[in-house]
């Protein structure tokens, strides 16, 4: 079980520093799911503000 929380941990810290060299700020305070989204939404051409409201507005 360890390991499982670990990988997610992990995770969670990758998608964070992509959310921070993507420049949405804040990024350390928002869920997996969030900056996941948020990304998504940097790759395809929205400002980092517009992304990271957008996704915690809950798309």
């Amino acid at each position: 079980m360890g390991g499982i929380m670990a990988e997610n941990r992990e995770q969670l810290h990758d998608l964070r520093k992509k959310g921070h060299e993507a420049g949405i700020q804040g990024s350390s305070k928002m869920t997996a799911g969030e900056l996941r989204g948020a990304l998504r939404d940097t790759k395809r051409g929205k400002s980092p503000e517009q992304a990271k409201k957008k996704a915690k507005k809950g798309r």
